[in-house]
């Protein structure tokens, strides 16, 4: 009966569809151009190992009715053509500019997916070796990446088909602000954070004498004999050199590993990861992004003091960031407004394993909440985070079952996945063992998530938690990322 009521609904939405393009109408929203699939209610899986001869592939799934296929059963699946990526990890979910960039653990590869024509378009080169993290700008112009194996930080310009490499022992971690302005790179079980800045012709020449000209806070310029790029410790703004460099004491933080950006991108949130990283206490740093701007052209802000339309010179009684602590852990977060909601691993009193926690910090007061206990995860990890429907926070974890709450309570059942309601700002439940929460889509309007967990796709109702019925989009092979193509927002999105 279920699979009658299906084939009549969706019937009348291809009628409806064929009658609107019959009108002249072949977009759906926002001047969206209806793809090949003339699906408009889109999540795109990344999967490994989809057959013994096929290294990875990006299946779309119809998010409206749940299924894989057409409603007639014809087509048997849909895909985004072209993609040949191994070990698909990642999906960087752009539906505002309708594009993806997926990244490939397996062979290193970047891949572009235009959403509009289903397609890729081009994989990014350039890169060197494997990338511990990675993002595109929205522009498609920027590509950011840390190799912990190669130990550089390494910049693209796609414009300018350049690619330069910064080095930076045990670089693992690479943030970028929503505007593609800032980026910032963490280096692993360090207290301190680097951002890359694009020099003018006038400090190329500077410092092309190598280290000894280089700028106080520079810790690499290339290429060396006429440097195009220089990677910066962060300091605080004491003073000024005479190239407009921003300098002083080193900011010292604990064990950071990642940044999260207000709406409009001038402020960063660095996530202290203290005691789950090796260190000592999680926080919140928040730091003004101005100094940081990585375009020669953005950098009018920056010039030296003694030029009198440079404004103030930089206060060395100011305070040069903000603390918050957050004792609950801090290794990911999300802004919304004025609010940040902050996930991260603590052991509990009397314990040596970690339990997971989330941490709702006021931004107008900078304060934290109580921690409200979540899934346990692998301490440090990159956790997903995204918000859906209904005043709902999910929260996916991997390695739930190494924490306390499983060490403690084998016979619980509670898993990776956790479901948070943020008007009540309660907990409203943690989804049962299937395995790690590798991903997350939230298919706005329609109510519903869609997640990777345990290498399998699932889907659950943001009104209560309850599982939907997942049969018919199931896929073969592992199921690693997930993403929501037809997304209003770049929000949507589990790892920018």
């Amino acid at each position: 009966m279920k699979k009658r009521s299906l084939c009549i609904s969706a019937g009348a939405a291809l009628a409806v569809a064929a009658a609107l393009a019959g009108c002249g109408k072949t977009y759906y929203f926002d001047g969206r151009v209806l793809p090949p699939s003339g699906l408009v209610n889109r999540v795109v899986v990344a999967i490994q190992n989809p057959g013994a001869l096929a290294k990875g592939s990006l299946e779309i799934l119809d998010a409206y009715y749940d299924i894989r296929s057409g409603y007639t059963g014809t087509p048997a699946t849909y895909s985004v053509a072209g993609y040949g990526g191994a070990l698909p990890v990642t999906i960087q979910n752009m539906p505002e500019e309708q594009f993806g960039a997926i990244y490939g653990a397996g062979d290193g590869s970047f891949t572009l997916a235009d959403y509009a024509t289903e397609k890729t378009t081009g994989t990014v080169s350039g890169l060197n070796g494997l990338s511990s993290s990675i993002f595109i700008t929205r522009n498609k112009l920027w590509v950011f990446a840390a190799s912990q194996a190669s130990h550089v930080l390494t910049i693209i310009n796609e414009a300018a088909s350049s690619s330069t490499a910064l080095s930076l022992p045990n670089v693992y971690r690479v943030s970028v602000n929503p505007g593609g302005s800032v980026a910032l790179a963490f280096a692993q079980n360090s207290n301190y954070a680097y951002y890359p800045r694009q020099l003018t012709a006038a400090q190329s020449t500077s410092y092309s004498g190598g280290p000894t000209t280089w700028p106080k806070a520079a810790v690499d310029c290339e290429p060396m004999n006429a440097p195009a790029w220089c990677l910066f410790q962060m300091q605080s703004p004491d003073s000024v050199d005479s190239t407009g460099n921003y300098y002083g004491a080193p900011l010292v933080f604990d064990r950071p590993v990642k940044a999260v950006f207000s709406g409009d991108g001038s402020t960063a949130y660095i996530l202290n990861c203290g005691p789950e990283c090796g260190g000592n206490n999680s926080s919140v740093s928040i730091v003004p992004l101005a100094p940081m701007i990585f375009l020669e052209g953005q950098q009018s802000g920056l010039l030296p003091c003694n030029l009198p339309a440079n404004g103030p010179c930089p206060n060395s009684n100011a305070a040069p960031m903000v603390n918050i602590s957050v004792p609950g852990g801090s290794s990911n977060a999300l802004v919304d407004s004025s609010t940040m909601y902050v996930v991260g691993q603590a052991r509990p009193e009397g314990q040596t394993l970690f339990g997971g926690n989330l941490t709702v910090v006021n931004l107008t007061t900078n304060t934290a909440g109580a921690a409200v206990p979540i899934s346990d995860g692998t301490p440090g990890a990159t956790s997903r985070m995204l918000e859906a429907d209904d005043n709902t926070l999910w929260i996916g974890m991997t390695g739930c079952t190494t924490g306390v709450r499983y060490a403690t309570n084998p016979a619980s059942g509670y898993g990776c996945l956790t479901m948070y309601n943020t008007s009540t700002n309660q907990v409203v439940l943690l989804e049962p063992y299937i395995g790690d929460a590798t991903g997350i889509a939230a298919v706005t309007g329609l109510h519903k998530i869609y997640t990777a967990e345990g290498g399998q796709v699932y889907i659950y109702s943001t009104v209560d938690g309850s599982s939907i019925n997942n049969e018919y989009v199931t896929v073969t092979g592992t199921a690693s990322d997930v993403a929501y193509m037809d997304a209003t927002s770049d929000a949507d999105n589990t790892v920018y």
